[in-house]
């Protein structure tokens, strides 16, 4: 599992657009507003993919 910070999380809105991204990337995520991260189950391609679909949102997201 890894985990991405987003720092730029700010609310449940925030929450619910990264889950949808995510998901409709078929990609397996976890999001914590409370820790302003998004555990991420795949290998380095999916969380690359991930990292572009939370910058296409606009979250910065980095590992941590």
């Amino acid at each position: 599992m890894t985990v991405l910070k987003a720092e730029d999380m700010m609310c449940d809105h925030c929450v619910d657009r990264i889950k949808n991204g995510l998901e409709d990337a078929d990609i397996d995520a976890e999001v914590d507003l409370g820790d302003k991260t998004v555990k991420i189950e795949g290998g380095d391609e999916v969380v690359e993919k991930a990292k572009e679909i939370l910058e296409d949102l606009g979250f910065l997201a980095e590992e941590i």
